[in-house]
């Protein structure tokens, strides 16, 4: 591995690292503090130059445990993180800045990230409503939702969390990342779900088969729509029916997809593509169309028609 790709491997831990830390709901050290005999949980925390104190609920042995948990694995995670950024020093590395647009446009993103998950999730067909994946982005758990589902949700949002990261904003939109990307929404239900398929599939109400992709024919392909003279807004939208209709991975192709475009929408200031929950039926249509080539332009116009600007 030479200099470059080596930095680019520790980044992309980095941004994997920052992620994680970012999904667990508490971070700091459990405090019990007693008023009227009641005993009551907190969690203290250091910012800056000053000491917080933040209420989380009144005590029981399972919330106790569960803070105690999230403290250790938060310790665990930001030492990784410093021995990581150790290393990127060793190898020259200087931190990059993201330019102000594109932090407006990833506050944006990050303001409506319950809303745009739960419209993912509909096109992936998971059943929950808008408050149940509400609750389960925020707690992680819901009832009368399966497991499945759950899952499918929680890896959603770590993958946004890991599109979100600074140094992965900086990063190209290339095949490494739509993997890592696959990896992330794949998780806990493949053990590499970033690997490029290498089994026959087949797509749901159309004739069309997918070719076995190569790796090598991916990256080239990938990097050609990068380089085309087209808008950019239309090389995202380029992206996104590419890794749909290729069929890169054994499964969450279009999840990936979703999200690997948005990347380049967020990097480039440029909005994001969101499919909206009522229009999924439509979409689908339009993609069956567009996989059998009897219609490449209809769905183009549609997903223009999803960008929301800034």
């Amino acid at each position: 591995m030479n200099n470059f790709e080596l930095i680019q491997s520790l980044l992309r831990d980095r941004a994997e690292l920052r992620s994680r830390l970012n999904l667990l709901p508490y971070d700091g050290t459990p405090e019990v503090k007693e008023a009227s005999n009641k005993k009551y949980l907190y969690i203290r925390k250091r910012v800056l130059d000053k000491v917080t104190s933040t209420y989380v609920g009144q005590y029981s042995d399972e919330l106790y445990n569960l803070l105690i948990r999230n403290s250790n694995e938060a310790k665990l995670i930001k030492k990784q993180i410093r021995k990581v950024e150790k290393e990127l020093v060793k190898q020259g590395y200087s931190e990059k800045g993201i330019t102000p647009n594109v932090l407006r446009n990833l506050e944006f993103a990050r303001s409506n990230l319950k809303k745009i998950i739960y419209d993912q999730a509909v096109l992936e067909g998971v059943g929950t409503t808008f408050p149940d994946t509400e609750t389960i982005i925020d707690n992680g758990k819901v009832n009368n939702v399966s497991a499945e589902d759950v899952q499918k949700i929680l890896n959603l949002k770590h993958a946004w969390e890991f599109i979100f990261d600074k140094d992965v904003l900086n990063a190209p939109s290339n095949y490494y990342l739509s993997s890592y990307i696959a990896k992330l929404v794949n998780e806990g239900f493949y053990q590499d779900g970033g690997k490029i398929r290498g089994v026959p599939v087949t797509i749901g109400g159309s004739s069309y088969i997918p070719p076995l992709p190569s790796e090598i024919n991916v990256k080239e392909n990938i990097n050609n729509i990068l380089s085309m003279n087209i808008a950019k807004e239309d090389i995202a939208i380029e992206l996104l029916l590419y890794v749909m209709k290729t069929q890169i991975f054994n499964d969450g192709n279009k999840r990936t997809a979703v999200i690997f475009a948005n990347h380049y929408m967020i990097a480039n200031s440029l909005g994001l593509i969101i499919i909206p929950f009522d229009q999924v039926s439509n979409f689908k249509k339009l993609l069956v169309e567009y996989y059998e080539d009897k219609d490449l332009n209809s769905i183009k116009q549609f997903l223009k028609n999803c960008i929301n600007k800034i």
